[in-house]
């Protein structure tokens, strides 16, 4: 029973870092952007994007998009594409922590 409740928390503790890594903009690298609005922005943007590929991926497994090779190019670039995008925006924000918005402002305010 012990070895049981073990396994159950450490695959519970797994599942909340998982979703921390991804959705919390205090452990994903978003976090390297000071900005919280731009923070904001960039998770609004990429929930956006996230819900539109998931919406195709359930339109074509209801059967409500017909199988053909097209259609199946199209369901892997939107899990593909997506994919890049999120990757993109994550390394920029880890590399550079959002300087690039601070220096856009002070470019502004000159």
């Amino acid at each position: 029973m012990k070895g049981i409740k073990k396994g159950i928390f450490i695959i519970l503790f797994w599942i909340i870092d998982c979703w921390r890594i991804i959705m919390d903009n205090r452990y994903n690298p978003l976090r390297h952007i000071k900005d919280p609005s731009i923070q904001g922005y960039f998770t609004i943007a990429l929930f956006i994007m996230w819900s539109g590929y998931f919406g195709i991926v359930a339109a074509y497994y209801m059967s409500w998009l017909g199988y053909s090779i097209v259609t199946s190019i199209w369901v892997h670039l939107a899990v593909v594409i997506p994919i890049m995008i999120t990757n993109g925006v994550f390394r920029q924000a880890e590399a550079q922590g959002g300087n690039w918005i601070s220096d856009y402002r002070k470019e502004q305010n000159k």
